[in-house]
């Protein structure tokens, strides 16, 4: 009984020190590229980053026996890491020489939102009750809020393009979020995360090339402190936080792994205060409370609801972007052909959604909804 009590105790603390990890380290990412971007072009440092990274990962799976990747894992990594890591935390780091990185955790905590309007867009959510439609507006409007502070005068607002490109990347991380559930991957998270690592850094170092970074990097300019930062990084925000993070997907429940998704904000917001000095207004303060309580809102409604044509309960956002099995269709109907035939359709599935129940069921004896394209159940 006391053998088995203390193997408890150690499962147990081994899950404490994972969930710190993923609070405060993958929170502390948003101030560590603040500082990395300092001396070093935005795209370049974070293309040698997930290069970097992804590379040690890979190795290191390789050497414990994992897989060969097949040249279809290699095209749906590279489209994965485009929009996770190009698109998604490109324009993130981009958007940190304008927006502080407090604000910026803020915006970015907006992921979940745009997965959730995708989600339905797309055929893959049902439509959002009133709890999710809540969540949504809160979190809309807390962005607008903190945009809007610069329209009447408070310098510590989100610069207007900053938040532009901010959003962008957010959609682009939710994009690829979702293509990924059912993209053609290695069964392994670890090697699949290298490739998509790899793949990802790769893209960031052409784009940094044609914005002419390289050129304009000048090497004795570069500081110890963007150095340290940009090792951290690759160490504690790639490799060790996600490692603790796979490791929670299979040692929590998926409700309390879902909750990074709003204390890593929460997290940014008072490093950017306490380390560097960054403005925290009441309007901030009131921005992120609305932001979160929007987030808490999806994370949480997200894990009582059924997908489409399945029975179980689904795992968060978060989660689910490592499950291959988490949604019943194809990686085709992600395709940008498919997304901008659903956006031709976007209207008569808006006169759907607000129909009657009865017309409704009329409708769905006679043919399928027009924006649905997954398998039969």
């Amino acid at each position: 009984m006391r053998e088995s009590n203390l193997i408890a105790n150690a499962a147990r603390g081994r899950v404490l020190v994972a969930f710190a990890a993923v609070y405060v380290i993958w929170g502390s990412t948003y101030l560590a590229i603040r500082v990395a971007i300092e001396t070093l072009p935005p795209l370049l440092m974070a293309g040698t980053r997930f290069l970097l990274a992804g590379s040690l990962l890979y190795g290191w799976m390789r050497l414990r026996g994992a897989e060969r990747p097949q040249r279809a894992h290699w095209r749906s990594a590279a489209i994965v890491g485009g929009f996770l890591l190009l698109g998604g935390n490109g324009g993130v780091v981009w958007a940190e020489q304008r927006v502080p990185s407090g604000l910026t955790a803020l915006l970015v905590a907006t992921v979940p939102l745009w997965m959730t309007l995708l989600g339905w867009w797309l055929g893959h959510e049902r439509r959002p009750n009133r709890r999710v439609a809540a969540g949504l507006f809160l979190g809309l409007l807390g962005v607008g809020l903190l945009v809007a502070a610069r329209g009447v005068g408070d310098p510590t607002g989100a610069d207007p393009l900053g938040a532009v490109v901010l959003v962008g990347a957010s959609l682009s991380w939710a994009y690829g979020s979702l293509w990924s559930r059912r993209a053609e991957l290695p069964r392994s998270p670890f090697l699949a995360t290298a490739m998509e690592m790899m793949a990802g850094g790769a893209l960031l170092l052409v784009a940094s090339g044609l914005r002419g970074e390289w050129l304009r990097l000048d090497p004795s300019a570069v500081s110890t402190r963007s150095l340290v930062a940009v090792s951290y990084l690759v160490v504690f925000g790639s490799l060790v936080g996600f490692t603790a993070y796979v490791y929670l997907l299979r040692a929590s429940t998926p409700t309390r792994v879902a909750t990074y998704a709003f204390v890593n904000p929460a997290v940014a917001v008072v490093l950017g205060w306490l380390v560097a000095g960054e403005a925290l207004t009441h309007r901030t303060a009131g921005a992120a409370a609305i932001i979160l309580t929007g987030v808490v809102l999806l994370v949480t409604a997200s894990m009582r609801l059924p997908r489409l044509g399945r029975d179980r309960d689904e795992a968060p956002a978060a989660a689910a972007c490592l499950e291959p099995d988490a949604l019943p269709v194809r990686a085709s109907a992600l395709s940008p052909a498919a997304v901008i035939s659903r956006a031709r359709r976007w209207p008569a599935r808006l006169r759907n959604a607000a129909s009657s129940p009865e017309t409704r069921r009329e409708a769905a004896g006679s043919n399928r909804a027009p924006w649905t394209d997954r398998e039969p159940d």
